[in-house]
């Protein structure tokens, strides 16, 4: 299997989070979920809100929360441009329940329209943070 990998990178604007050879790497593509492996096609694609997989060369799968950014596929390179990223043993779960417990508030007060749609993307990421760190 170590023949098949490829390199993969995943940067945020605070820092880089990985960067190392993998054999697998799902992403939450905004018009859908998507696997990249070994000779994939070149490829760019947004990605949204969800959960990022990779796996590694000696098989352990490692889990990210994302809240969106770019895909960049080529030459059996893969770049991860996340606007935030987190891995699943860095979440802090009662973090992320207060921030989902805040957003569900803010959506009940209905304050303004632009607040509310704010509120439902927290709501969202605070959701996947949750659910992603239940996956320890």
């Amino acid at each position: 299997m170590a023949d098949k990998v490829f390199k993969l990178e995943i940067v945020t604007p605070r820092r880089v989070l990985f960067s190392g050879d993998v054999v697998s790497f799902s992403a939450p593509g905004v018009v859908g979920g998507f696997q990249v492996l070994y000779n994939h096609a070149p490829m760019l694609a947004a990605i949204g809100i969800g959960e990022v997989k990779l796996r590694e060369p000696h098989g352990d799968e490692v889990r990210y929360a994302t809240s969106g950014g770019f895909v960049d596929v080529k030459n059996n390179h893969v770049v991860m441009l996340a606007e935030t990223a987190e891995r699943s043993e860095e979440i802090d779960k009662m973090r992320a329940e207060s921030a989902r417990d805040r957003a569900l508030k803010q959506i009940a007060e209905k304050e303004s329209e632009h607040d509310v749609e704010r509120a439902r993307v927290e709501l969202e990421r605070a959701v996947n943070r949750i659910h992603i760190a239940e996956k320890r």
